[in-house]
């Protein structure tokens, strides 16, 4: 996520959209040469269907990108239910598990097995976060070409190359014994089975007495609401913007720049000699602000690539772990994770 309130001349140059300008201006200058020195002058595109294909494309990608921002907030509003499941699972733990006789001391290993459930959920998010993460086929860091080396380089310079090595591995050693990382090592989708495994803690929990029956149905629900976010955010993640959408209007954008110069030249050629080079800074120009229209959507389809425009999950999962091990009463929290380059993630 990137958190400045705008983009620098260098970031939006270089790293977002100006990148395009290195094969827009040599193309809107071919044409410029060959509309001025050969009988391409010939050929010309009235204004009229001109301006109305210009119109639908712009209908037609703004539509594309309410979409792609609909999967972007639909995401971060997933993983908001999770801080606030999170909260509400740590709270309820500490208030509802109790000894199972009233009035008796606390039962010797009740306070290690709340610890141990609450550990075992700091340890779910960072799974799922890295789950999350894995590159899908559809995704521009598993493309080939310069497309997918555009992509490496963004991933490294304004994405998750800025914070290091993934510390998932590390938060899992804490938080898990070395039983559970073993066995989490066989599953295909190991932050589900860590839910299940808090079902099975619970359950037993419930047959030890520790639990109430509307406690515990308490405690199942909330359970029950992460295994609905995570099944949200995999959602998003495996399902790839509809590619119809994305891949037509990637196309009626390329026409359309295709033929934009057609439309200026043959107009200002009516100035006079020079004023197919007056035009040229206004084909560029225009062409570029339907390149960045056409990327904004791109780089909005997809909010757990891990680039700077996705779902900060590392800094809510530092959140949450803060807030979780301060109900325990430990006093030794780790810092919370803080932007570098104007990059939260």
């Amino acid at each position: 996520m990137y958190v400045k309130k705008n983009y620098s001349l260098t970031e939006t140059a270089f790293f977002n959209s100006g990148k395009h300008l290195t094969w827009l201006v040599p193309y809107t200058l071919l044409v410029a040469v060959l509309y001025r020195y050969t009988a391409l002058r010939l050929f010309s595109i009235p204004w009229l269907p001109l301006s109305l294909l210009g119109t639908a494309v712009t209908f037609y990608v703004g539509f594309k990108n309410n979409q792609a921002y609909d999967r972007l907030w639909e995401a971060r509003t997933a993983w908001g239910s999770i801080v606030s499941s999170s909260r509400i699972w740590g709270s309820n733990l500490k208030t509802l598990v109790v000894p199972a006789a009233a009035g008796n001391p606390l039962a010797e290993g009740l306070a290690g097995t709340k610890q141990q459930m609450v550990y075992r959920h700091i340890a779910w998010l960072y799974l799922l976060r890295r789950q999350l993460l894995a590159p899908t086929v559809w995704e521009h860091v598993s493309q080939s070409g310069l497309y997918g080396q555009d992509a490496q380089q963004k991933l490294q310079k304004i994405g998750l190359g800025l914070f290091g090595e993934d510390i998932t591995e590390e938060r899992i050693h804490r938080y898990l014994s070395a039983a559970e990382r073993e066995v989490l090592l066989t599953y295909q989708n190991a932050a589900a089975q860590l839910l299940d495994q808090q079902y099975q803690q619970l359950a037993h929990l419930r047959q030890a007495g520790h639990v109430g029956e509307g406690e515990h149905s308490t405690l199942q629900s909330i359970l029950n609401g992460f295994y609905e976010h995570q099944g949200k955010a995999e959602r998003i993640k495996h399902t790839p913007f509809p590619r119809q959408f994305a891949s037509v209007g990637f196309m009626m954008v390329c026409i359309f720049i295709a033929m934009l110069p057609f439309g200026f030249f043959s107009e200002f050629g009516k100035m006079g000699d020079n004023g197919i080079w007056v035009a040229v800074p206004f084909v560029v120009l225009i062409s570029w602000v339907y390149v960045v229209m056409e990327l904004v959507g791109d780089y909005s389809e997809n909010p757990f690539e891990g680039l700077s425009n996705d779902v900060p999950m590392l800094s809510l999962n530092r959140t949450i772990e803060i807030d979780l091990l301060q109900q325990l009463g430990e006093m030794e929290v780790p810092a919370p994770i803080q932007p570098v380059n104007h990059v939260l993630l």
